[in-house]
């Protein structure tokens, strides 16, 4: 199975969704094996606290070692939805970059190819202000922890409240201010480029927003992206997931995606919701939900 998926995945993207680590961060390929993943995101702590337990030496050889063994991959992190450094108040900021740089300790311990991370929300400042706070942020961060495997890829948002993100500009803007920087990439999530009012949903509109893109942040900062349909319609900036085909945006524009020559190679990760819901550190078989979805993606490619 796993000589075919690499096989299959030469002729496109790689094909996966996010994964439990639920049991230990290994047991993350045991579910990815069953449901035939090519690559994976995970989260490397708690995704709702600030502090995650320490990551022990053994299991992350076992991490790295089950990730060479399967050949899945390239395999994201996915930051806590805690991280906030748009954030005007000085002590969540702080608490925020302490938890980033965290981030990226963990996922170069883990061998991870990145770290997503929303870039956050302004709340009672500006725009301009968020902006120049997430960089200035995400600067600290790296100054404290240098380069390893794991590039930061700034994840674009649907735009609710005060949520950065949300246009192309912004992620120029945060790249731009680190002096276009190496260690930082981009992820595109198909759900929030429609709920952010990208049209991605015809033909004309794709070709426009992939261009867009290009022009506005570069095809080679794109790293990885998060396939879900849309519950909610275009430009509505509500960020509500949905199975593929059953959403505002419909199965044609994923075969677009995964057919897209400009994307082969790249990790193209589901996030949509699951069937079995919460999982048990015993449960490791495949989730219903994610083999439709996948199935879905498959025969497009």
């Amino acid at each position: 199975m796993i000589l075919q998926a690499r096989s299959t995945a030469q002729a496109g993207p790689r094909l996966g969704a996010h994964m439990s680590t639920a049991g230990g961060l290994p047991r993350a390929f045991d579910r990815a094996v069953a449901t035939g993943c090519e690559a994976i995101q995970i989260f490397s702590k708690s995704s709702s606290q600030w502090r995650g337990r320490p990551l022990h030496p053994d299991e992350a050889d076992q991490f790295r070692e089950r990730a060479n063994k399967t050949g899945i991959g390239p395999n994201v992190a996915h930051a806590s939805y805690l991280i906030n450094l748009a954030s005007p108040d000085p002590v969540l900021r702080g608490r925020s970059v302490d938890a980033l740089e965290d981030e990226l300790l963990r996922a170069d311990t883990l061998g991870l190819s990145g770290v997503v991370l929303h870039p956050g929300a302004y709340t009672t400042s500006s725009e301009a202000e968020g902006l120049e706070r997430i960089a200035e942020g995400i600067g600290e961060a790296f100054a404290r922890h240098p380069p390893g495997s794991a590039q930061l890829l700034l994840e674009h948002t649907a735009g609710q409240g005060t949520v950065l993100g949300y246009r192309f500009e912004h992620l120029r803007s945060i790249i731009d201010a680190l002096d276009g920087s190496p260690r930082l990439g981009a992820c595109l999530d198909t759900c929030h480029l429609v709920a952010a009012g990208y049209d991605i949903i015809s033909e004309g509109g794709y070709a426009r927003v992939v261009d867009e893109f290009d022009a506005t942040v570069g095809l080679n900062r794109l790293k990885a992206f998060h396939l879900n349909d849309s519950k909610k319609p275009l430009g509505s900036r509500v960020d509500r997931h949905t199975h593929l085909g059953q959403g505002c945006i419909g199965v044609e524009p994923f075969a677009r995606l995964v057919r897209d020559d400009r994307f082969k190679g790249l990790p193209m990760l589901l996030e949509t919701p699951k069937a079995t819901g919460r999982s048990s550190p015993s449960l490791t078989e495949a989730d219903a939900m994610d083999l439709q979805n996948l199935a879905v993606l498959r025969r497009a490619r």
